[in-house]
């Protein structure tokens, strides 16, 4: 589960009709990306594009261990598209984003800290499938996964992000149905960095 990826700040203008909103971030925004930091998300907003950084995990309040206390997770990747913690937000065409990046990580098997790094070939920037929602803390998003391709299930069994293809984009953010884009990127369009 990619729980870390990239975003060179200047690659953000390369997504097409966005690259007005990149001088819109107050600071510069972030390139290593972590849960529970801000990374950068494209949504509309007022039928306008607009990019920002928020937080990478939506809050999910569980009931803790002892009786009567609460625990919060950060939800970072979304895989039951069922679920209903997350219907409400993938239902609705407001509540959808895309997360750019230029290249994602996921753990090297039976190697402590050590990552694999993955890119889209012939892409400055790429966009996961992204959800975002205001929450008690602010604004938070997350990802759809998806079965991993050829590449990274050799590394990663269990899931990959969805990648959208750019001709997606449009579709996903006007809330098309999730499902259709939950597939696995092809294999044959993508690099494991060594």
């Amino acid at each position: 589960m990619c729980n870390h990826y990239h975003n060179l700040p200047e690659a953000l203008a390369t997504i097409e009709s966005w690259r007005d909103y990149v001088s819109h971030f107050d600071e510069t925004p972030p390139e290593d990306v972590w849960p529970r930091r801000n990374g950068v998300i494209a949504r509309i907003a007022d039928g306008e594009k607009i990019l920002e950084a928020i937080q990478w995990g939506v809050p999910l309040k569980m009931k803790g261990k002892r009786p009567g206390t609460t625990v919060t997770k950060r939800i970072t990747n979304v895989r039951n598209l069922n679920s209903s913690f997350w219907r409400s937000m993938l239902t609705n065409a407001e509540n959808r984003c895309l997360v750019p990046f230029t290249e994602f990580a996921e753990p090297k098997p039976n190697a402590g800290r050590e990552e694999c790094w993955f890119t889209v070939n012939e892409a400055q920037v790429s966009a996961f499938a992204g959800i975002w929602r205001m929450t008690e803390e602010g604004p938070a998003y997350a990802f759809l996964t998806c079965e991993p391709n050829p590449l990274v299930k050799p590394i990663h069994p269990k899931a990959m992000p969805v990648i959208l293809q750019p001709d997606d984009y449009d579709g996903w953010l006007a809330g098309d149905d999730a499902e259709q884009f939950a597939e696995p990127f092809p294999s044959q369009l993508m690099a494991l960095v060594e």
